[in-house]
């Protein structure tokens, strides 16, 4: 926190000590009283250097989710009437701004279906009703995937004090997973309504208190500390990933024509072009990426389909940074096994909706044995676990 002013500090070390004080177990009461002067001030700067301060602390992220919404909701009448920085029209943040907005109409539409429900919870046009509209929700998870491919690699790079990110996208985690429980449930009959009625609580606490966080303390901090012609180059990648509701209009710049290198690449068993090669691995039916021995992300390939989101901005972020906090322990543990020569790879296999997805974490290494990164390899398998039999002639 270097370039951070003394009373930037100051304040962020108080609040700090009033959001460690919730989580070591501290009276709600005496905390407020003795930290008023803090609650009624906190700035958004503040706020996000006081939770990164709070993150290096390891405390159960549950525990802290738990903490921060006890915290935020002290702080919501200050930060709410607090002047800041407004997005642009038009710019990339502008972009997100509108459809938080479309998303939180989108929620208050459903509240009288809500309440209908809990008077005629077996009526099926109901629960048809409120399917339809959670399961357009569920398009929301656009937003978030933005912002974790986008947004988040960029503060990385402006902010030191980002740990409040591991944070956001635990929620957004969260927001995601409640969405696909709640349509499961009002689909079943038997579902208990007790049960229905806390995820309807969960979702539109969640996704509404993502948005005031999005818009009254991280974008203000950004637009104070990123420049604005590095966030709007944002918006053309973020297009090709989608937005969920509001598209954005953007004249897509023109590519200069790139000129072919006149000599090859040694691939050791043949010479490509670069060109060549690009055409390699955009043609391979698998997600790829590569992470150096520095742990830094350095490629990824462009198949037609991708599995997973990917864009240029996660080119130079730890890959720490690249998964939610519930992941790292796990993406910590892959590399450093393969770094100690233990392992040479790791991989997992689940579904996402109808496919089964298989990744492969491998062990990179040099002729001598030294590491050199790994490289994870993602495929879609499903039409490859159902082959039975052989297949020598060619059927077309």
């Amino acid at each position: 926190m270097s370039e951070i002013s003394q009373h930037v500090k100051q304040h962020s070390i108080e609040l700090y000590k009033l959001t460690k004080g919730f989580l070591d177990g501290i009276k709600g009461g005496e905390l407020v009283t003795q930290y008023q002067d803090i609650i009624d001030t906190a700035t958004p700067f503040e706020v996000i250097i006081a939770f990164d301060l709070i993150m290096k602390d390891n405390y159960p992220i549950e525990e802290v989710k738990s903490t921060i919404n006890k915290v935020l909701n002290l702080l919501y009448k200050s930060l709410n009437e607090q002047k800041s920085l407004m997005p642009a029209e038009g710019s990339f943040l502008d972009s997100l701004v509108k459809n938080n907005a479309i998303m939180a109409q989108k929620l208050e539409e459903l509240k009288p279906w809500v309440k209908k429900f809990n008077k005629r919870p077996a009526e099926t046009e109901i629960r048809e009703k409120l399917i339809n509209g959670f399961n357009d929700l569920l398009l929301f998870r656009k937003h978030y995937v933005i912002k974790e491919n986008q947004l988040f690699p960029v503060i990385e790079k402006h902010i030191p004090e980002h740990g409040c990110l591991s944070i956001m996208w635990s929620f957004h985690d969260d927001i995601y997973r409640n969405l696909n429980e709640l349509t499961d449930k009002l689909r079943n009959p038997s579902s208990d309504i007790f049960d229905i009625n806390q995820l309807f609580g969960l979702v539109f606490f969640n996704m509404l208190a993502i948005k005031f966080r999005e818009e009254k303390i991280l974008f203000p901090v950004i637009l104070e500390q990123i420049p604005a012609e590095e966030l709007d180059s944002l918006l053309e990648e973020s297009l090709e990933l989608g937005y969920p509701y509001f598209t954005p209009e953007h004249e897509k710049a023109e590519k200069k024509q790139e000129h072919e290198l006149s000599g090859k690449i040694d691939l050791g068993t043949g010479q490509v072009t670069v060109e060549q090669l690009k055409l390699i691995f955009s043609h391979l039916p698998v997600d790829i990426t590569y992470v150096d021995e520095n742990d830094t992300v350095v490629f990824f390939s462009t198949p037609p389909h991708r599995i997973f989101p990917r864009t240029k901005a996660v080119i130079g972020r730890s890959v720490q940074n690249c998964h939610p906090h519930e992941s790292i322990d796990v993406v910590n543990r892959i590399v450093n096994s393969f770094k100690k020569g233990e392992k040479d790879l790791a991989d997992f296999w689940f579904n996402m909706g109808e496919k089964m997805i298989y990744i492969c974490y491998y062990a990179v290494r040099n002729e001598n044995g030294d590491y050199k990164g790994v490289l994870e390899v993602s495929q879609e398998v499903s039409d490859i676990r159902k082959l039975k039999g052989v297949k020598k002639l060619l059927d077309w």
